[in-house]
Protein backbone atom coordinates (compact mmCIF):
# COMPACT_ATOMS: atom_id res chain seq x y z
CA UNK A 1 0.00 0.00 0.00
CA UNK A 2 3.12 2.45 0.74
CA UNK A 3 4.93 1.72 -2.21
CA UNK A 4 1.13 2.17 -4.30
CA UNK A 5 0.81 5.88 -2.45
CA UNK A 6 4.56 6.66 -3.44
CA UNK A 7 4.12 5.61 -6.88
CA UNK A 8 1.35 7.49 -7.40
CA UNK A 9 2.70 10.84 -5.96
CA UNK A 10 5.32 10.35 -7.76
CA UNK A 11 3.72 10.22 -10.90
CA UNK A 12 1.53 13.02 -10.03
CA UNK A 13 4.42 15.52 -9.32
CA UNK A 14 5.84 14.45 -12.36
CA UNK A 15 2.12 15.10 -14.85
CA UNK A 16 2.35 19.14 -12.43
CA UNK A 17 6.17 20.06 -13.07
CA UNK A 18 5.20 19.15 -16.75
CA UNK A 19 2.28 20.62 -16.86
CA UNK A 20 3.92 23.68 -14.86
CA UNK A 21 6.88 23.74 -17.38
CA UNK A 22 4.54 23.72 -20.34
CA UNK A 23 2.61 26.47 -18.87
CA UNK A 24 5.76 28.56 -17.99
CA UNK A 25 6.86 27.69 -21.91
CA UNK A 26 3.54 29.34 -23.66
CA UNK A 27 3.93 32.29 -21.70
CA UNK A 28 7.53 32.64 -22.66
CA UNK A 29 6.74 32.27 -26.17
CA UNK A 30 3.33 34.63 -25.69
CA UNK A 31 5.68 37.77 -24.01
CA UNK A 32 8.10 37.10 -27.67
CA UNK A 33 5.30 37.44 -29.90
CA UNK A 34 4.63 40.56 -28.47
CA UNK A 35 8.07 41.90 -28.01
CA UNK A 36 8.44 41.04 -31.61
CA UNK A 37 5.83 43.37 -33.44
CA UNK A 38 5.30 46.55 -33.16
CA UNK A 39 2.56 49.63 -32.00
CA UNK A 40 1.25 51.77 -34.50
CA UNK A 41 0.14 55.38 -33.50
CA UNK A 42 -2.03 55.12 -36.90
CA UNK A 43 -5.54 56.47 -35.92
CA UNK A 44 -8.81 55.43 -38.46
CA UNK A 45 -10.87 58.04 -40.42
CA UNK A 46 -13.46 57.66 -42.61
CA UNK A 47 -11.75 59.26 -45.29
CA UNK A 48 -9.55 56.49 -45.72
CA UNK A 49 -12.85 54.22 -46.97
CA UNK A 50 -13.02 56.37 -50.38
CA UNK A 51 -13.06 53.91 -53.20
CA UNK A 52 -13.42 50.20 -51.10
CA UNK A 53 -16.31 47.90 -52.40
CA UNK A 54 -19.68 49.42 -51.06
CA UNK A 55 -20.61 46.67 -48.44
CA UNK A 56 -16.78 47.35 -46.77
CA UNK A 57 -17.45 51.36 -46.23
CA UNK A 58 -21.03 50.49 -44.69
CA UNK A 59 -19.00 47.79 -42.55
CA UNK A 60 -15.99 49.67 -41.04
CA UNK A 61 -18.53 52.94 -40.62
CA UNK A 62 -20.74 50.60 -38.50
CA UNK A 63 -18.26 48.66 -36.27
CA UNK A 64 -15.22 51.62 -35.70
CA UNK A 65 -15.80 54.96 -35.11
CA UNK A 66 -13.94 58.14 -36.84
CA UNK A 67 -10.90 58.64 -34.73
CA UNK A 68 -9.97 55.19 -33.71
CA UNK A 69 -6.81 53.57 -32.89
CA UNK A 70 -5.25 51.39 -34.38
CA UNK A 71 -5.70 47.84 -32.23
CA UNK A 72 -1.84 46.76 -32.06
CA UNK A 73 -2.43 43.40 -29.24
CA UNK A 74 -5.11 41.46 -28.46
CA UNK A 75 -5.61 39.46 -25.67
CA UNK A 76 -8.59 37.47 -25.15
CA UNK A 77 -10.41 34.21 -23.61
CA UNK A 78 -13.45 32.03 -25.43
CA UNK A 79 -15.65 29.01 -24.22
CA UNK A 80 -17.29 26.59 -26.72
CA UNK A 81 -17.19 23.12 -27.91
CA UNK A 82 -15.37 21.45 -29.96
CA UNK A 83 -15.60 17.81 -32.45
CA UNK A 84 -12.42 16.27 -33.03
CA UNK A 85 -13.90 14.38 -36.34
CA UNK A 86 -16.96 13.20 -38.33
CA UNK A 87 -19.13 11.15 -35.96
CA UNK A 88 -17.43 12.72 -33.11
CA UNK A 89 -19.45 13.96 -29.67
CA UNK A 90 -18.68 17.75 -29.02
CA UNK A 91 -16.51 18.95 -26.05
CA UNK A 92 -16.15 21.66 -24.41
CA UNK A 93 -13.30 24.26 -24.84
CA UNK A 94 -11.60 26.70 -23.27
CA UNK A 95 -9.06 28.90 -24.82
CA UNK A 96 -7.23 31.85 -24.75
CA UNK A 97 -5.34 33.80 -27.28
CA UNK A 98 -3.22 36.77 -27.79
CA UNK A 99 -2.30 38.44 -31.63
CA UNK A 100 -0.14 41.01 -32.72
CA UNK A 101 -1.57 43.22 -35.45
CA UNK A 102 1.68 45.32 -37.28
CA UNK A 103 3.94 41.92 -37.59
CA UNK A 104 1.13 39.36 -38.47
CA UNK A 105 1.07 36.52 -35.66
CA UNK A 106 -1.08 34.61 -32.78
CA UNK A 107 -0.89 32.18 -30.27
CA UNK A 108 -3.90 30.22 -29.21
CA UNK A 109 -4.13 27.43 -26.58
CA UNK A 110 -7.63 25.35 -26.20
CA UNK A 111 -7.90 23.31 -23.63
CA UNK A 112 -10.39 20.02 -22.69
CA UNK A 113 -10.66 17.59 -20.08
CA UNK A 114 -8.29 15.18 -22.25
CA UNK A 115 -6.26 17.32 -24.59
CA UNK A 116 -4.42 20.59 -25.30
CA UNK A 117 -3.70 21.87 -28.43
CA UNK A 118 -2.30 25.11 -29.66
CA UNK A 119 -2.22 26.73 -33.00
CA UNK A 120 0.25 29.69 -34.07
CA UNK A 121 1.51 31.75 -36.59
CA UNK A 122 4.86 33.35 -35.81
CA UNK A 123 7.61 34.99 -37.96
CA UNK A 124 5.68 33.61 -40.90
CA UNK A 125 5.52 30.00 -39.88
CA UNK A 126 2.36 28.10 -38.58
CA UNK A 127 1.81 24.67 -36.84
CA UNK A 128 0.20 22.81 -34.76
CA UNK A 129 0.86 21.15 -31.63
CA UNK A 130 -1.92 18.59 -29.55
CA UNK A 131 -1.05 16.90 -25.92
CA UNK A 132 -2.93 14.48 -23.93
CA UNK A 133 -3.21 15.75 -20.44
CA UNK A 134 -1.45 18.75 -21.50
CA UNK A 135 2.04 16.48 -21.32
CA UNK A 136 2.11 13.49 -24.19
CA UNK A 137 2.30 14.97 -27.71
CA UNK A 138 0.19 13.65 -29.67
CA UNK A 139 0.15 15.88 -33.19
CA UNK A 140 2.67 18.10 -34.49
CA UNK A 141 2.13 19.98 -37.73
CA UNK A 142 4.42 22.08 -39.73
CA UNK A 143 5.06 23.17 -43.19
CA UNK A 144 3.62 25.12 -45.85
CA UNK A 145 -0.16 23.77 -45.33
CA UNK A 146 -0.20 24.98 -41.65
CA UNK A 147 1.60 28.33 -42.48
CA UNK A 148 -1.17 28.99 -44.91
CA UNK A 149 -4.12 27.82 -42.58
CA UNK A 150 -2.52 29.47 -39.64
CA UNK A 151 -2.69 32.82 -41.86
CA UNK A 152 -6.11 32.45 -43.00
CA UNK A 153 -6.67 31.67 -39.36
CA UNK A 154 -5.09 35.16 -37.96
CA UNK A 155 -6.73 37.23 -40.52
CA UNK A 156 -10.04 35.84 -40.13
CA UNK A 157 -10.13 36.46 -36.64
CA UNK A 158 -9.24 40.22 -37.21
CA UNK A 159 -13.11 40.51 -37.03
CA UNK A 160 -12.23 40.71 -33.44
CA UNK A 161 -10.04 43.90 -34.02
CA UNK A 162 -11.49 45.44 -37.26
CA UNK A 163 -9.20 47.86 -37.45
CA UNK A 164 -6.86 45.03 -39.08
CA UNK A 165 -8.83 45.18 -41.75
CA UNK A 166 -8.36 48.01 -42.80
CA UNK A 167 -6.44 48.23 -46.01
CA UNK A 168 -2.85 48.80 -46.51
CA UNK A 169 -0.16 47.91 -48.43
CA UNK A 170 -0.03 44.01 -48.07
CA UNK A 171 -4.16 44.00 -47.33
CA UNK A 172 -6.76 44.67 -50.25
CA UNK A 173 -10.67 44.86 -50.54
CA UNK A 174 -11.86 43.54 -54.38
CA UNK A 175 -15.82 44.64 -55.08
CA UNK A 176 -18.21 41.25 -55.67
CA UNK A 177 -21.88 42.50 -55.29
CA UNK A 178 -23.49 44.71 -52.87
CA UNK A 179 -23.38 42.24 -50.35
CA UNK A 180 -20.10 40.48 -51.03
CA UNK A 181 -16.65 41.51 -51.29
CA UNK A 182 -13.18 39.65 -51.83
CA UNK A 183 -10.38 40.43 -49.21
CA UNK A 184 -7.10 39.31 -50.30
CA UNK A 185 -4.08 39.56 -48.15
CA UNK A 186 0.02 38.81 -48.19
CA UNK A 187 2.60 37.92 -45.87
CA UNK A 188 6.13 36.55 -46.97
CA UNK A 189 5.31 35.99 -50.36
CA UNK A 190 1.82 33.71 -49.86
CA UNK A 191 -1.08 35.24 -50.30
CA UNK A 192 -4.79 33.95 -48.73
CA UNK A 193 -7.98 35.63 -49.25
CA UNK A 194 -11.44 35.18 -48.18
CA UNK A 195 -15.17 35.85 -49.96
CA UNK A 196 -16.62 38.05 -47.05
CA UNK A 197 -20.82 38.35 -47.03
CA UNK A 198 -22.30 41.05 -44.94
CA UNK A 199 -26.04 41.32 -43.81
CA UNK A 200 -28.58 44.28 -43.58
CA UNK A 201 -26.96 45.13 -40.37
CA UNK A 202 -23.87 45.44 -42.79
CA UNK A 203 -22.01 42.81 -40.31
CA UNK A 204 -19.59 40.29 -41.47
CA UNK A 205 -21.66 37.20 -41.01
CA UNK A 206 -19.71 34.61 -43.27
CA UNK A 207 -16.22 34.26 -44.51
CA UNK A 208 -15.37 31.50 -47.27
CA UNK A 209 -11.98 30.42 -48.60
CA UNK A 210 -10.17 27.47 -49.29
CA UNK A 211 -7.56 25.37 -46.90
CA UNK A 212 -5.75 23.26 -46.61
CA UNK A 213 -7.19 20.41 -43.97
CA UNK A 214 -3.97 19.51 -42.16
CA UNK A 215 -1.63 18.10 -44.40
CA UNK A 216 -4.28 16.85 -46.91
CA UNK A 217 -5.44 19.25 -50.28
CA UNK A 218 -7.61 21.96 -50.33
CA UNK A 219 -11.24 21.65 -48.70
CA UNK A 220 -13.44 24.89 -48.77
CA UNK A 221 -13.63 26.25 -45.31
CA UNK A 222 -16.05 28.54 -43.72
CA UNK A 223 -16.49 30.93 -40.52
CA UNK A 224 -20.04 31.78 -39.61
CA UNK A 225 -19.84 35.30 -37.19
CA UNK A 226 -23.15 36.42 -35.19
CA UNK A 227 -24.14 37.95 -31.96
CA UNK A 228 -22.12 41.46 -32.35
CA UNK A 229 -21.92 43.37 -29.52
CA UNK A 230 -19.99 46.71 -28.42
CA UNK A 231 -17.25 46.07 -26.55
CA UNK A 232 -14.26 48.58 -25.95
CA UNK A 233 -15.41 50.96 -28.70
CA UNK A 234 -15.84 48.46 -31.54
CA UNK A 235 -18.57 46.11 -32.67
CA UNK A 236 -17.48 43.00 -33.01
CA UNK A 237 -19.10 39.27 -32.89
CA UNK A 238 -19.02 37.12 -29.67
CA UNK A 239 -19.94 34.06 -31.97
CA UNK A 240 -18.20 32.44 -34.61
CA UNK A 241 -18.32 28.62 -35.63
CA UNK A 242 -15.79 26.83 -38.23
CA UNK A 243 -16.79 24.25 -40.77
CA UNK A 244 -15.48 22.20 -43.10
CA UNK A 245 -17.90 21.74 -46.05
CA UNK A 246 -16.80 18.09 -47.53
CA UNK A 247 -17.43 15.96 -50.49
CA UNK A 248 -18.82 13.55 -47.73
CA UNK A 249 -20.77 16.55 -45.93
CA UNK A 250 -20.58 19.50 -44.00
CA UNK A 251 -18.60 18.99 -40.86
CA UNK A 252 -18.70 22.03 -38.16
CA UNK A 253 -15.99 21.38 -35.90
CA UNK A 254 -15.88 24.79 -33.50
CA UNK A 255 -18.10 26.62 -31.97
CA UNK A 256 -16.81 29.51 -29.61
CA UNK A 257 -17.70 32.58 -27.38
CA UNK A 258 -15.90 35.42 -26.89
CA UNK A 259 -15.55 35.96 -22.92
CA UNK A 260 -13.32 38.59 -22.59
CA UNK A 261 -11.23 40.60 -25.25
CA UNK A 262 -8.75 43.38 -24.24
CA UNK A 263 -7.30 45.54 -26.88
CA UNK A 264 -3.34 47.25 -26.45
CA UNK A 265 -2.52 45.03 -23.37
CA UNK A 266 0.63 43.06 -23.86
CA UNK A 267 0.47 40.68 -21.13
CA UNK A 268 0.08 37.32 -20.69
CA UNK A 269 -3.59 36.15 -18.50
CA UNK A 270 -2.48 35.13 -15.25
CA UNK A 271 -4.35 31.84 -13.97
Amino acid sequence: MILTILILTAVLALVFAAKASASMLFHKQVKQLFSSSETSGNVFQYSQLEGLPAPVQRYFKHVLTDGQPYINYVRLKHGGKFKTGPGKKWINIGGEEYFTTAIPGFLWKGETTTFTAKDFYINGSGGLNVSLFGIYPIVSGRGSNFDQGELLRWLGESVWFPTNLLPNENLRWEEIDNKTAKLIFRHQGLQVYYIVSFNDADEIVQLETRRYMGDTGLETWLAKLSDYHKINGVFIPHATEAIWQLEQGELSYARFRLTVIEYNNSKVFNK
